[in-house]
């Protein structure tokens, strides 16, 4: 039977989910669980069949180039099969992730136009591809998210027309987390794609997209927990699919949940390195450099910074990739940024370079900028004033050049936090304090009303945490506290964030909230022979109560 809900449900969600996890078979039972299980019969030849479900799982899983590589084995196989054409322009839009590139749109229109010359032979296959075509019509003059909520649009009358249709449910909740807005903390669009979701979820237990889509419905902190079922599945269904071992670290981060977040990502990072081992042995792949992001996350938040130090190696020693994608570029600018930031190592920060050389940059200014706020950052909090200012300047550049550019997420807003944060210290470190504190306040606010990019986890150092981290050195640990406690909030088992919490209520003599975040402290560390002084301060305050 189908479970109903209303996208204002809280709790019916992970029941259901747990309720179908039950239904999957034993891990590695057949050939096909290896990518899930779909159900998309289309008018091509039986032998295409079999690819074309083959294809949709690997749509369903993000991992585009496989897809479109199965759905040209199906176009081969029957030439006169519309919806093998329709999967490969699928193929080149990425609806959660960045607007097409402009070949990936050259190539999805002409898709199209060969998938309208086959003739699909049913309403219904016709339907799919007019949705499609809807997208990609007259890319070059409107903009992409005006044809992202025309394709939404389609999906949404193809799935009413075709109620049987699960994959066209599914494919409309996709739309709909396509064209979130990320200015709204109401989740309108999240809720409504899973209450579809939902609703086809028992009837298709070993469907990737289902799992997949719910985890990215719930990826934000007031509904990261309604998807741990979600989370904890997916790599279950589609086992040999790198995206589907990585996916459910975005919940495991959203809870702090480090050490099963660790795993789902060293086992994506060697699912990805083994599918390139043929194909690109030399580089590093970009699912592999997504991995690794949120690998090393993980590891600094729990006190295991040599093997953040090891993935931070690994990155910057790496000086190609397998498809230079954004993917790619964050966790290139990232990696280094975060273990000198996290650490706050602030004269490491200073030496930092947009790595590798070689990496078309201009294309993702946005991923640059991490570089830069961690140089600016880095140089104000060691007396490097002049390079701070300078670094800020650049800050300000790309700030500017992506306010003009047609990003569909703001990533102009991002790149103003970072140059908001980055002078609030450069006038600290001139003893500019209320002007410190306004723009770092201004920051932090700023960053609040955004939600972060589906791709990321989180910000590399949050704009709030700074903000205490600022009122501490103002020796204001009663104004630091609340600030800390809502970093928390919304990233729960921050390591920073909770020394910060539990330093400052010390100060201010808040003994039970010093005792329960120290305590919080000890429990993210579990290596009682860590050196790190803020666990040997945690440690030293516990033994004294």
């Amino acid at each position: 039977m189908a479970i109903r809900m209303s996208a204002t449900t809280d709790r019916l969600p992970a029941a259901a989910l747990v309720l179908a996890i039950g239904l999957l078979p034993a891990y590695g039972q057949h050939e096909t669980h290896e990518i899930g299980v779909v159900h998309f019969p289309v008018s091509c030849t039986a032998a295409a069949q079999k690819t074309f479900e083959r294809g949709v799982a690997l749509l369903h899983s993000f991992w585009y180039e496989e897809a479109e590589k199965a759905f040209s084995e199906v176009t081969r196989i029957d030439p006169g099969c519309a919806m093998g054409y329709w999967g490969i322009a699928m193929s080149h839009y990425h609806p959660v992730w960045l607007p097409p590139s402009a070949t990936d749109l050259r190539e999805g229109r002409a898709a199209v136009e060969r998938a309208k010359a086959a003739a699909a032979k049913t309403r219904r296959e016709r339907d799919y591809v007019a949705a499609i075509e809807a997208f990609y019509r007259d890319s070059d003059k409107v903009p992409h998210r005006k044809r992202a909520l025309a394709w939404s649009s389609a999906m949404q009358q193809l799935s009413a027309r075709h109620p049987e249709d699960r994959e066209a449910a599914i494919f409309y909740a996709l739309s709909l987390l396509g064209t979130a807005p990320p200015f709204d903390k109401t989740y309108a669009n999240q809720k409504h794609a899973a209450a579809i979701l939902n609703r086809i979820l028992t009837e298709e237990p070993e469907h990737p997209g289902i799992a997949h889509y719910l985890i990215h419905s719930y990826d934000s902190p007031p509904l990261a927990s309604l998807a741990l079922p979600a989370a904890r599945a997916y790599a279950k269904i589609a086992p040999a699919v790198p995206h589907a071992l990585h996916m459910p670290s975005h919940i495991f981060t959203r809870l702090g949940l480090w050490q099963e977040s660790i795993e789902s990502n060293i086992a994506s990072e060697a699912a990805a390195r083994s599918h390139a081992a043929q194909s690109s042995p030399q580089a590093i792949t970009q699912d592999g450099l997504h991995a690794m992001d949120y690998m090393e996350y993980a590891y600094l938040q729990s006190c295991q910074d040599r093997k953040a130090q090891a993935v931070a190696a690994r990155a910057t020693a790496a000086t190609t990739v397998d498809f230079e994608v954004f993917q790619a570029a964050y966790a290139f600018a990232a990696i280094p940024a975060r273990y000198a930031l996290e650490r706050h190592s602030w004269r490491e920060a200073t030496a930092l370079r947009v790595h590798p050389a070689g990496f078309p940059w201009g294309r993702f200014g946005y991923a640059e900028a991490i570089t830069h706020f961690a140089r600016a950052l880095g140089a104000a909090r060691s007396g490097d004033t002049p390079l701070a200012e300078a670094e800020v300047a650049k800050l300000a550049d790309i700030q500017q050049a992506l306010s003009r550019s047609q990003e569909e997420y703001p990533w102009s807003t991002v790149v103003e936090v970072q140059r908001l944060a980055a002078s609030a210290w450069v006038a600290h470190a001139r003893a500019e304090n209320q002007t410190a504190l306004h723009g770092m306040r201004s920051a932090a606010d700023l960053e609040d009303k955004t939600e972060k990019h589906p791709v990321t986890p989180g910000p590399v150092l949050p704009a709030r945490e700074l903000l205490g981290d600022l009122l501490m050195e103002l020796n204001l640990p009663a104004m630091a506290l609340p600030e800390f406690e809502l970093v928390l909030r919304s990233s729960p088992k921050r390591f920073n964030a909770t020394y910060g919490a539990a330093h400052s209520a010390e100060l201010s003599g808040n003994r039970p909230k010093a005792i329960e975040r120290y305590s919080e402290l000890l429990r993210l560390c579990g290596n009682p022979d860590s050196g790190k002084p803020e666990v040997q301060k945690a440690r030293a305050y516990l033994q004294k109560q």
